[in-house]
């Protein structure tokens, strides 16, 4: 018989605790990066000769790179020379990987800011009662789009790209200011990217998580590593009672009433069926598919990962840019920025 509903073991987190502790620590990171993308405005600012005061740029915003990402990873392992144009963003790269191989898809379940933002659009169209699922025939190809985009740019620089062509691009004024690049994108977007922009925002509050489910070719990556994780979700079959409140609540559209364990790309480690199954021990965290662990250990691992490979850059000098001040600047002028 099914155990009592809403009723945890004891020293593990109620539903509560965990959507709430999800919810708290994506707000913290983007909060940090929107001070983040402040700071390196006015850091743009100065850099451009548009305003006097200097403020000091900031790394992390290298974390919206992550094709130098994949560009500075290949040349580590060419090379063995760490990226000095782009340092932090290697970093966070390489984080987010190893979350994926060890806790399954946890960068994009309880760090990425763009995920969060989809999970506030995704609240209030749900809300608005505005939400729809695409039938199988539209979403199986829809999925594909974020692989195809994924095999495009693993094209262009894992074949197309060798060691001379890296090493040639890596200090190139483009790639020294791609951060800025990126900013100017959306300073002054162009007509077509204001256009796509604006579908994707209206799109996004009729289909759950349109960009992460469809077109993120960083979670296409991150997905296929997450195959390969040992934690997973599983399911026990006799004590289900087929409510399918996981299903419901699933940033991922997952059928996880469905699955005895749930190892499929769009898994984001995000324990919202966990938290929201009103039958103790229906749904649990395993690892290695066997060994229950507490659904706490999950968040806790995927944030000790991540702040251990940041504190290891800070302290042996793998975080910060290595390009001079005055090099900036006179990339700035030169593109005219």
């Amino acid at each position: 018989m099914p155990s009592p509903p809403n009723k945890a073991p004891a020293g593990w987190p109620r539903r509560r605790d965990l959507t709430h502790l999800r919810l708290a620590v994506q707000a913290a990171f983007a909060l940090f990066c929107i001070f983040c993308g402040y700071r390196f405005y006015l850091f743009y600012l100065w850099a451009s000769g548009q305003s006097e005061l200097f403020v000091p740029r900031p790394p992390a915003v290298e974390a919206f790179l992550p094709i130098s990402g994949l560009v500075g990873l290949k040349r580590l392992l060419l090379t063995g020379a760490y990226d000095d144009i782009h340092p932090a963003g290697l970093t966070i790269f390489i984080a987010a990987l190893l979350i994926s191989l060890l806790f399954r898809k946890g960068f994009c379940g309880w760090i990425c800011p763009v995920g969060f933002t989809s999970n506030l659009v995704e609240k209030l169209a749900g809300r608005l009662k505005l939400l729809r699922r695409a039938p199988r025939w539209l979403d199986i190809p829809l999925l594909s789009l974020k692989y195809l985009l994924l095999g495009l740019f693993a094209f262009l620089v894992l074949v197309q790209m060798d060691r001379a062509a890296i090493e040639a691009f890596n200090h190139t004024p483009y790639n020294v200011v791609v951060d800025a690049r990126m900013l100017l994108l959306f300073m002054r977007p162009s007509p077509l990217t204001i256009w796509v922009m604006g579908f994707l925002v209206v799109a996004s509050f009729f289909s759950r998580n349109l960009w992460c489910r469809y077109l993120c070719p960083y979670g296409a990556l991150l997905g296929i590593l997450a195959l390969a994780s040992p934690v997973r979700v599983t399911r026990d079959q006799e004590r289900c009672i087929d409510c399918h409140k996981c299903e419901k609540v699933c940033p991922g559209a997952i059928r996880v009433a469905a699955k005895a364990s749930v190892s499929v790309p769009e898994c984001l480690g995000c324990l919202e069926c966990v938290a929201a199954c009103p039958v103790d021990n229906c749904l649990s965290v395993t690892a290695g598919g066997k060994r229950r662990l507490p659904p706490l250990l999950l968040p806790i691992a995927v944030l000790s990962l991540f702040l251990a490979l940041w504190g290891w850059a800070k302290t042996s000098g793998h975080w910060q840019q290595l390009v001079s001040l005055d090099i900036i600047r006179l990339y700035y002028h030169n593109l005219g920025m």
